[in-house]
């Protein structure tokens, strides 16, 4: 089975970095004019939308980790940047944390040891964090491609690959 295993979480790993090299280029094209744009009241500006998203990797982890919901706000504070290029280091930072952390799981904990969101009714399985994680990095890196398209950024769908 450890082969079996290996695969996967590498598969899902190297599909999270594929998340953050897209994201690292869309934020390369995005304009600072877009910084502040919200589509609509209730949303998040682009800028609230970048940290959120390059935060993922840092933030779920700490959340599968079982900090509380202070110790997580703190994170998320520590970590909000305005500039470019230091949302792309937290995004890439947070990637080898949350990569070398699942690489520490043996076999058995990364499919069935359990933690729980301080946010959480029950526990969920490593392998189901990583996953989350990734299709919460995608869910978002979607909207942001989304902001740059509705503001008349050129971004299509080789972007995204």
């Amino acid at each position: 089975m450890t082969n079996a295993v290996v695969s996967l979480r590498d598969t899902l790993l190297d599909e999270f970095y594929i998340a953050v090299r897209t994201t690292h280029a869309l934020l390369e094209k995005a304009n600072p004019e877009v910084y502040s744009y919200q589509p609509a009241e209730g949303m998040r500006t682009f800028m609230e939308l970048a940290n959120h998203l390059v935060q993922i990797p840092q933030i779920d982890l700490a959340i599968l980790q079982e900090k509380s919901e202070s110790e997580v706000r703190e994170l998320e504070a520590r970590l909000s940047s305005d500039t470019v290029r230091d949302l792309k280091l937290v995004m890439e930072e947070g990637y080898h944390l949350l990569k070398s952390y699942f690489n520490s799981l043996n076999d058995e904990d990364f499919l069935t040891k359990e933690s729980k969101a301080f946010y959480a009714e029950k526990p969920h399985t490593q392998i189901k964090w990583l996953t989350e994680i990734v299709t919460h990095a995608y869910h978002h890196r979607a909207q942001l491609f989304t902001y740059l398209k509705q503001t008349g950024h050129e971004v299509n769908m080789f972007d995204l690959y």
